[in-house]
């Protein structure tokens, strides 16, 4: 080109173009933005800021701090023991039940079953019987030998053998498989029955626990029934006062069984004296009400003897009210870190009021090209 020096050709344009990106991101890098403060003087702009810096504050003062306890340390999930004990005496049309008959299991644990209604089948004893209705046969190829699954009563033998319904399968089992069965109630006296549950929670982060009862004479136990108000550290319930708490008949309750569960809850503010932690009971049915596939709770349990040198049992559907004893709860105390966290994430949080207003102003509003070009100026040194 023209005024180019012999034998030396001119910059290409991708070094120049290269030269441009560096000297931009040397700019970039050597520049340093600072918050500029801008009064913009509009009333409702600013209610609107005052409003929300004012909402986050109650917000996090009113809730945060105040209601959640957003300065203490929390645990929740305590390390807990239960131990049951049911005392009571009733009576059926053949017998009368004490404790070691009616209560399932007898340890005392935090999940039991009181019976209230048996059914008491016939004597049985190891032989061959009719499997009933439930295996009708014309031939023995209907009756696979050695076959059994769920649905059948025992071992087929493989014979068709006639009875009182008809041609059915034959099984090796406990006969009679459908004799006679009578039924009993134990619900007479079953409301009255009384049981005590000793609870004992232990917070291992804070080294605190404390129990549901606190007696100071040996005896008081003995003549005391829970109430929330006058008597809260006597955890003696009425099996009858379980039921109503959960809004049940007690009646129908003990005729079909169910499940009533007994919510223990400790909330414990450890920076208030220890006389402030104290249990808080709940009940409520557990089990689904009203159910047409196999509503309310029973379960079946054999009893065996020997009868003139044979191996006989009595088989028994008991029907009953399960307990299950249901702990939960979460103690808290004062710690710094929580604190300056809450404060920190408050502080911040004002910053939103800004944040919102200026959005609006550079977006919503007619001057927002007046107010971009005061709010983002750039000023060289030198």
């Amino acid at each position: 080109p023209q005024g180019a020096l012999p034998g030396r050709a001119g910059p290409s344009r991708a070094g120049r173009s290269s030269a441009a990106m560096g000297q931009g991101c040397v700019r970039e890098v050597s520049s340093y933005s600072s918050p500029q403060v801008v009064v913009v003087r509009d009333g409702r702009l600013g209610t609107a800021y005052r409003a929300l810096q004012l909402l986050v504050l109650l917000y996090f003062i009113g809730y945060v701090l105040v209601a959640q306890k957003g300065y203490q340390e929390r645990e929740t999930g305590p390390e807990s023991s239960v131990i049951t004990k049911v005392k009571g005496v009733t009576q059926s049309p053949s017998k009368v039940w004490d404790v070691g008959e009616y209560v399932a299991p007898p340890e005392g644990g935090s999940s039991f079953s009181i019976l209230t209604r048996v059914e008491v089948s016939a004597a049985q004893a190891i032989g061959t019987c009719q499997e009933g209705p439930s295996a009708v046969c014309h031939s023995e190829q209907d009756c696979v030998p050695g076959a059994m699954d769920a649905s059948h009563h025992g071992v087929r033998t493989g014979r068709c053998v006639p009875g009182g319904s008809g041609r059915s399968c034959e099984v090796l089992a406990w006969c009679p498989l459908h004799g006679g069965s009578s039924s009993e109630s134990l619900a007479e006296m079953a409301a009255q029955f009384t049981i005590l549950i000793k609870n004992h929670i232990r917070f291992p982060r804070f080294g605190f626990s404390k129990a549901n009862i606190q007696a100071t004479e040996s005896h008081y136990l003995k003549s005391c029934t829970f109430n929330a108000t006058s008597s809260l550290y006597c955890p003696i319930f009425r099996l009858g006062f379980l039921a109503e708490q959960a809004g049940e008949d007690f009646t129908a309750l003990a005729e079909q069984g169910g499940v009533i569960g007994v919510i223990i809850s400790w909330d414990c503010d450890l920076d208030l004296p220890d006389t402030e932690c104290n249990p808080r009971y709940s009940f409520r049915r557990l089990d689904p009400k009203g159910t047409a596939a196999s509503p309310g709770y029973n379960y079946r349990f054999a009893r065996y003897y020997s009868w003139n040198g044979t191996c006989t049992r009595v088989l028994t559907k008991a029907y009953g009210i399960r307990v299950d004893v249901i702990v939960q709860g979460q103690a808290g105390k004062f710690s710094l870190i929580p604190t300056v966290i809450t404060l920190a994430t408050a502080l911040t949080s004002v910053g939103l009021g800004s944040f919102l207003c200026d959005w609006v102003l550079l977006c919503c509003m007619d001057k927002e090209q007046r107010y971009s070009s005061r709010k983002f100026e750039q000023v060289p040194l030198g």
